[in-house]
């Protein structure tokens, strides 16, 4: 249950619009039989692997000939990647993606867009970036990216395109300040030149290389605070190794009567993670979900800790970008009535996928990535969450006033929720600041 991206194109229109200014690079004959081929191994995994005999009703005959037209007639890398990326897209399944063969330069937007309720707002903005200098702010609401309009169904795809399939040079943005008229930026991307590009032969360097599309700039791990008798965990992701919740649950939250989990952000990760520290909630085996396959259905289960079990009371802080595990840890105490969830619908991206790291060619070699999905995610109450997401007990969504002055309404409430402590949200929102990795 990885959602490996925080996932673009709107439509197969839009994408021809987008790559008009993207950062290309040659794209000659040669290249064009390669992303022939790559389309060819592509569908060949597909075939092979993705959960669904039927394919959600795709021809995948008919799709993907479509694609290699578009391939020939393609004039850039980003219009070829684009190509490809639209055939996966067309699945309407949120683990189904394609990770193009990394260009010899990193990127830097210095800002990050999110949906709060059903509108777009600037999250974070890195200090000495275009985006600060041309005066972008947190809580501003964007109207327009390069023309269109970001929706929550949209958002992910957007990021997708931006980060993994067409870079911008520059964004166009119309953005609105509280209590302020719209205005129109034009905000330049920071192109760094490399000196290599990733090898994705190496899961390891696969992982990192999502996590990286995912977050930009932003640092990303693990924080603690605790504030009474209540402990605060902020949770970037599920680890790859479990033994890491042991050690969290041992050293920061076993011994303390309240937890509130923040899965803010949270696109998910590894299963067995998710696995873990759901037993860590119960005294007893209990079931999360069962993992319908393309032959047969598996059982995930939360194995209790015994007697470590944690026994308090168990908050979880939720939002548009919450995917995949951390969605199915908060469905899961919801319906065992374990935990109590607040924050904004999650993301309603949850299937189980396996990431393949795929290679063409000898003396030189193209590496490039495929995340596909190998099992449909049905909890307990018999539905998926895939495309719905998670409706919190208590939908709590910060204004844009709030967003600017960084008042964290519901963290605040969650800690209040946990163990009774009122905190007021502007010292919450000092709990958890930025941090860009420079």
């Amino acid at each position: 249950m990885k959602r490996a991206l925080t996932r673009v194109l709107l439509t197969s229109a839009a994408l021809g619009a987008f790559s008009a200014v993207s950062i290309g690079q040659q794209f000659d004959r040669i290249r064009k039989d390669q992303f022939t081929q790559i389309l060819s191994n592509i569908k060949g995994v597909i075939q092979k692997n993705y959960y669904d005999p039927a394919f959600h009703g795709v021809n995948l005959d008919e799709r993907f000939k479509l694609a290699e037209a578009k391939i020939k007639e393609a004039s850039s890398l980003s219009a070829a990647d684009a190509a490809i990326a639209q055939t996966l897209i067309d699945f309407n399944d949120s683990h189904l993606f394609y990770l193009p063969p990394p260009r010899a330069v990193k990127i830097e937007y210095g800002w990050q867009v999110g949906i709060v309720g059903d509108n777009a707002y600037i999250f974070a903005v890195k200090p000495k970036s275009d985006a600060a200098a041309k005066g972008l702010k947190v809580g501003d609401m964007v109207l327009s990216m390069n023309g269109f309009k970001p929706s929550r169904s949209e958002m992910w795809k957007m990021n997708y395109y931006y980060y993994q399939i067409s870079p911008r040079a520059a964004i166009k943005m119309v953005v609105q300040s509280p209590d302020s008229e719209p205005r129109e930026l034009e905000i330049v991307t920071k192109v760094t030149q490399l000196k290599q590009t990733v090898d994705l032969t190496s899961d390891i360097d696969l992982n990192e290389y999502i996590r990286d599309s995912e977050k930009e700039s932003r640092s990303s791990f693990h924080r603690f605070q605790k504030v009474g008798n209540t402990v605060i965990w902020q949770m970037p992701r599920f680890p790859s190794d479990p033994a890491f919740i042991d050690k969290v649950m041992k050293e920061r939250v076993l011994g303390n009567p309240n937890l509130v989990l923040d899965l803010r952000g949270n696109p998910g990760g590894a299963v067995k993670s998710l696995e873990r520290l759901a037993g860590y909630f119960f005294d007893k085996d209990v079931k999360i979900a069962d993992m319908k396959r393309r032959k047969a259905t598996e059982v995930s289960t939360a194995a209790t800790r015994g007697t470590n079990t944690f026994a308090g009371h168990v908050v979880v802080l939720l939002d548009s970008s919450s995917a995949s595990c951390s969605e199915i840890l908060a469905r899961m105490l919801q319906i065992e009535k374990r935990g109590y969830v607040i924050g904004d619908r999650s993301a309603g991206a949850v299937m189980q996928s396996r990431s393949y790291s795929m290679k063409m060619g000898t003396d030189s070699l193209i590496l490039y990535g495929l995340s596909v999905t190998d099992a449909e995610v049905i909890m307990t109450d018999g539905k998926s969450l895939e495309h719905v997401g998670v409706t919190p007990d208590e939908l709590l969504i910060p204004t844009a006033a709030e967003m600017s002055m960084f008042s964290d309404v519901a963290l605040a409430r969650a800690i209040e929720k946990a163990g009774g402590t009122k905190i007021d949200p502007l010292a919450a929102g000092k709990f958890f600041p930025i941090e860009w990795d420079d």
